[in-house]
């Protein structure tokens, strides 16, 4: 591997799809953005991870996690024991990259007994088994006659599957 100065193994750049990834980043962090005014507990910004390239926010509970095992590719257990202390209900957007596909997805750490069995919304979102997050198709949202609705369903949706399973204080975390 080269130093990047020196690396121009990859340098083509076609402006076109780059402009439609950045508009789909503006809409989804505008609604990201929406979602988390929502919450009044401690909650991430709207942020962007340039390693695994999406767009995510997460929620806290509040109380510690069990010390997270690790093996997430990429990444030093201890990175990941301290991203995950405490317990959350976390939200994103893929550009593609492992799915084949863009899509939206939605985790809980520690994950709740019967999570993956919660019935979330919309009719497109689904439990990946393998990736054991909630997913919603980019497509499905975009062909949409009101994506905001679509994409905000499935974040409520996925946030109340952990919330409720785990018996987050709700009360005391959300924007009444």
């Amino acid at each position: 591997m080269q130093p990047f100065p020196e690396d121009e193994a990859y340098g083509a750049y076609d402006p076109e799809p780059v402009e439609r990834f950045w508009r789909a980043l503006l809409q989804v962090h505008r609604v990201f953005t929406g979602f988390r005014a929502r919450f009044i507990g401690k909650v991430s910004p709207v942020h962007f991870f340039w390693g695994a390239f999406d767009l995510a926010v997460t929620r806290f509970s509040g109380r510690t996690a069990p010390k997270h095992p690790g093996g997430i590719p990429n990444c030093a257990d201890w990175v990941a024991e301290e991203a995950y202390s405490h317990e959350v209900s976390s939200a994103g957007f893929w550009p593609g990259a492992g799915l084949g596909e863009a899509a939206f997805y939605a985790y809980a750490y520690p994950e709740p007994d019967d999570f993956r069995k919660y019935a979330v919304g919309p009719e497109a979102a689904y439990y990946h088994e393998a990736l054991g997050e909630f997913i919603l198709p980019y497509e499905a949202v975009r062909m949409a006659d009101e994506p905001d609705t679509v994409l905000l369903e499935f974040l409520q949706r996925t946030y109340e599957a952990a919330a409720d399973l785990a018996k987050w204080d709700r009360h005391g975390l959300e924007r009444r």
